[in-house]
C-alpha cells in the first residue's frame, strides 16, 4: 500500500518502527561510548551516537529527528553509569542535531544525494555537537571542554561518510525509503 505524501510518521507503522529502532541504536551506541570509549572522565569521548539521530532527521524530517535526539539522550543517560545529573543543554544539543539534519534535508536541499547528506550532517554537528553540547559541558569541565571541538572534526566526517555509504546502498534505500538521486 502506498503512503500519502506528507503523512505523519506517527500514522505509519514502518516509519514509527524505524524511528524507534534509530532511537534504540543511538542509545546503545551512547551507552557503549559513555562507558567504554570515555577518556578523561567524560571529557574525551569517541562516539557515533549522532549517526542515527542525523539519519532520522534526513529520513523523517525535523520533528521526528528532534524527538529521536531527545529520547536517545535521556534514555542513554538513564541507562549509563553516569553519576552527574542530566544536562538539559546537552539534551538540547541532541535535539538540535535531529532538527537541523531534518530541516536542511527537508527545506534547504531536497534532492536526495551526497550534497543533502553532507550539508545536513555538517550543520547538525556544527551547531548541535560542537556548539550547544560544548556549552552544556562547559559547566562540568570548564575550558578543557574545548578539546571536544577538534575531536568532532574527525567524528563528523566519519559519520557523514558512513551515512553516504548507507544511503547510497540500493538495498538499504528500499528498506528505509531513501532513493539516492545522484550518480557517480
Amino acid at each position: 500500500m502506498k503512503q500519502k505524501q506528507g503523512s505523519s510518521v506517527f500514522s505509519n507503522l514502518k516509519g514509527l518502527t524505524t524511528a524507534a529502532m534509530l532511537t534504540a541504536m543511538s542509545v546503545v551506541i551512547g551507552i557503549f561510548c559513555k562507558n567504554f570509549l570515555n577518556f578523561g572522565n567524560g571529557l574525551f569521548r569517541v562516539t557515533f551516537e549522532n549517526f542515527p539521530i542525523i539519519l532520522s532527521g534526513i529520513l523523517f524530517g525535523p520533528v521526528v529527528g528532534g524527538l529521536v535526539g531527545i529520547a536517545s539522550d535521556l534514555v542513554s543517560y538513564l541507562l549509563s553509569f553516569q553519576t552527574y545529573p542530566p544536562n538539559l543543554i546537552v539534551t538540547l544539543g541532541a535535539f538540535s542535531v535531529g532538527v537541523l539534519s531534518g530541516a536542511v534535508s527537508r527545506f534547504l536541499i531536497r534532492r536526495k544525494g551526497y550534497l543533502q547528506i553532507v550539508v545536513s550532517g555538517s550543520a547538525a554537528h556544527l551547531v548541535g555537537s560542537m556548539i550547544i553540547k560544548t556549552i552544556g559541558l562547559y559547566s562540568y569541565y570548564g575550558v578543557l571542554v574545548l578539546w571536544r571541538i577538534p575531536l568532532y572534526f574527525i567524528i563528523a566526517p566519519l559519520e557523514i561518510l558512513l551515512l553516504c555509504r548507507l544511503l547510497r546502498s540500493q538495498t538499504m534505500g528500499r528498506l528505509i525509503g531513501y532513493s539516492f538521486q545522484e550518480k557517480l
